[in-house]
């Protein structure tokens, strides 16, 4: 009979990133990711999509070492978008410990954010092959009160009254009022989002 000790030495072992995620320009919001090497870039585009980003299923893009990496390169074949490589290649093919890159979420209304590799270790196959290592807070205060702010009104955003806890949100007097919430991405009060919006499938 095997002991434990015999059963964790042939136990498969793969290659983890440890990934630091911030917003370009806001880095008030960032991520720390533990990431199989062998994940690709369209499954880390989807995990950053669904924790941060989706709004529309706008188009989005890495750029690593200069080269622009899609989630469907065939589809932008001309035009803009000739010269793209496809997402679907796994981290350690085109990343490596110390090596940074930039990600865009949105051509129009852009979020942008940058990804840098801290380490790399060993580890045996356990969960799922993105996970949450660290997040920031949500770093809002309410603009008229202490409290953490929850909601935004738009119109007033640019104005530092915008954001408001759940009592001022009630008392907030706007003529064009209109309360998003607030949410701990880089893409706060961008394109509408909203954090709520499942993830668009590619």
């Amino acid at each position: 009979m095997q002991t434990e000790e015999e059963s964790n030495s042939q136990a498969q072992h793969i290659r983890i990133f440890h990934l630091a995620v911030e917003g370009y320009r806001l880095p008030i919001y960032w991520m720390h990711l533990e990431v199989t090497a062998q994940t690709t870039l369209a499954t880390l585009d989807q995990f950053l999509r669904n924790i941060w980003l989706e709004c529309c299923g706008h188009l989005s893009q890495f750029e690593i070492a200069d080269v622009r990496y899609s989630v469907d390169p065939v589809m932008y074949s001309s035009g803009w978008y000739e010269g793209y490589q496809s997402m679907h290649v796994p981290l350690d093919n085109v990343l490596r410990v110390g090596q940074s890159c930039s990600y865009t979420y949105d051509m129009g209304s852009s979020t942008e954010l940058t990804l840098k590799v801290i380490s790399e270790q060993q580890a045996q196959v356990i969960g799922e092959a993105i996970q949450v290592l660290a997040r920031n807070i949500p770093p809002f205060p309410c603009n008229l009160c202490v409290k953490p702010a929850t909601y935004v009104c738009g119109p007033c955003s640019h104005k530092d009254q915008g954001d408001l806890c759940d009592a001022c949100a009630k008392e907030h007097q706007c003529e064009k009022k209109v309360l998003w919430p607030i949410v701990n991405s880089p893409r706060y009060d961008v394109c509408g989002y909203t954090g709520q919006t499942p993830a668009y499938t590619f």
